[in-house]
């Protein structure tokens, strides 16, 4: 997040897109109605399904899943026809205008309307509200990312940030809301294929070089695979291990099918984790590891706020944490890693990554801290490029529309996506062995629009057999008008009718991630 979860509340208008804030992250959610609520806060939603925001939002924009950029060009349309663009933030902050400006000016309200279904009306009465706020806010989360077009769809928000000036004061912002609780400082310390830590590039040597000198090694100038790239590997036999950490893609990777036979064709498979789960099972070793209340060490949430943790009660059996586990495979491969305490890795981590230098372990026992934090003086950074860029100006990016890889046709009428639910976490490893929680949720199904449902002779919990060209699942109906007529939406949760056995294993060129939100399906009763 550009800004922070409390700066929330300073916010007169809120842009929400994909995501299902009360239900994905209901603590920030609360921020928000409490600032629509009690404040007077402008909410403009825009998503595919009628999710309970809708109930708090001044304009509800209904798009046709995989028009983003579509919508998103239209109301810059809008904002740069009307003179409603921050011209001094734009000249003093920003480049690559010109080239924006000549890129949206065909998406005209009525063009966008043909293409993502949003009344054209609607959208000019939401693009006035956003750029005649005081303050506005973008939110988004994986409904915007998880796209054949997910990078373009994060820039388009930022383009639309910048053409308002709503970036780098109180209240305002591009605010994505992370999926899991430590991706955001996972992704800090490298954990992605092209980075080191604080997303230095290893393809430069002069960013590789800190990192070489402090650690007495030579690094790889190249990046590593992505997720699909390490999966296509496995499967044509060029990647001969994997080892899975807190993860689990016979779950949450597109086409498991795919994902299994490519998993099934390793050499070696180590799977390190707190509870067997569907990915486990097909592993030649698992690590046993300790949970959150069992070990000491930091998280980074996303708002960029480091906090510490400490150990509550011991780990079961022989499982240790993470890190130790990690440890001791790098001291067998001949490291000589010496780590003794998680303190020890944040200390090295101060050493090593300017964003994090100034929060230190001593520091954190008295409060968490959000980066960048360059030393033990610093406050930490509530909200970012309060002066500048880190590039320096703003740059305008081009993205145009284009549609998603499969959309329906005659013989897979209708159009799935898919996301999580509140009494459910990710692949349910933890939350499905809760009583409680799978009492409020015992079984996966799909929302069908009612109107759908009378054509096919559905009615509310029959049995429906749902197939994609990748496979088939069943699930139980429920009836209502949250989607709308054509689109259905199934949770990820359930792995006895796991819905990524389903989706299209197509992926955003630049990130590589899959377009979960958009495959065409087809649906029957079963007997």
């Amino acid at each position: 997040m550009t800004n922070s979860i409390d700066d929330l509340g300073a916010s007169d208008c809120f842009l929400i897109t994909g995501t299902n804030t009360t239900e994905n992250h209901p603590v920030i959610a609360t921020f928000i109605k409490r600032a629509v609520t009690l404040k007077g806060a402008k909410l403009i939603l825009v998503d595919p399904r009628n999710i309970d925001l809708a109930k708090y939002a001044t304009i509800w924009l209904r798009q046709k899943p995989g028009t983003d950029i579509a919508w998103l060009n239209g109301m810059m349309n809008v904002i740069i026809t009307e003179g409603l663009a921050d011209d001094a933030f734009i000249a003093e902050r920003t480049e690559n205008f010109g080239a924006l400006k000549e890129t949206v000016s065909k998406y005209t309200p009525e063009y966008v309307e043909k293409i993502s279904g949003i009344p054209a009306e609607d959208l000019k009465a939401a693009a006035r509200m956003y750029a005649g706020a005081g303050a506005a806010a973008i939110v988004y989360a994986m409904g915007i990312t998880q796209h054949i077009t997910g990078t373009d769809n994060v820039k388009s928000c930022a383009n639309l940030a910048m053409l308002t000036g709503n970036i780098g004061r109180p209240g305002t912002g591009v605010n994505p809301l992370r999926g899991q609780n430590n991706v955001q400082g996972a992704c800090d310390m490298a954990c992605l294929p092209g980075n080191l830590p604080a997303y230095k590039r290893v393809t430069e040597p002069a960013e590789r070089k800190p990192f070489e000198d402090a650690w007495g090694v030579t690094l790889p100038e190249k990046p590593g695979l992505t997720i699909p790239k390490i999966l296509a590997g496995a499967a044509n036999g060029s990647v001969k291990a994997l080892y899975v950490m807190g993860e689990n893609p016979m779950m949450s990777d597109p086409d498991i099918e795919h994902v299994k036979k490519a998993l099934k064709n390793l050499d070696l498979f180590v799977v390190q984790d707190i509870f067997l789960n569907e990915t486990s099972e097909l592993a030649d070793v698992v690590l046993p590891t300790a949970g959150w209340a069992e070990k000491e060490g930091t998280y980074t949430n996303t708002e960029r706020r480091v906090q510490l943790i400490r150990t509550a009660v011991d780990p079961p059996g022989e499982a240790k944490p993470d890190w130790e586990v990690i440890t001791m495979l790098a001291n067998k491969l001949g490291a000589n890693w010496k780590y003794d305490t998680a303190r020890d890795i944040l200390d090295e981590i101060n050493k090593v990554t300017v964003s994090y230098a100034g929060i230190t372990y001593d520091r954190l026992q008295e409060n968490s801290l959000q980066w960048p934090c360059p030393n033990t003086e610093h406050p930490g950074t509530p909200i970012l490029h309060s002066a500048a860029f880190t590039r320096g100006k703003g740059l305008f990016s081009v993205c145009e529309h284009i549609p998603p890889a499969e959309l329906p046709d005659n013989e897979y009428p209708f159009l799935l996506t898919t996301g999580r639910i509140l009494y459910q976490y990710h692949t349910a490893t933890m939350s499905r062995r809760s009583k409680g929680l799978v009492s409020r949720t015992p079984e996966a199904f799909i929302e069908i629009n009612s109107g759908d449902a009378e054509r096919l002779g559905i009615v509310q919990g029959d049995k429906l057999e749902i197939t994609s060209r990748r496979g088939a699942i069943e699930v139980v109906a429920d009836v209502s008008d949250r989607c709308d007529e054509g689109v259905v939406f199934i949770p990820f949760h359930y792995s006895e009718a796991a819905v990524n056995r389903l989706t299209n294993p197509v992926f955003d060129p630049v990130a590589d991630i899959p377009e979960y939100k958009v495959s065409a399906v087809k649906i029957k009763k079963v007997a």
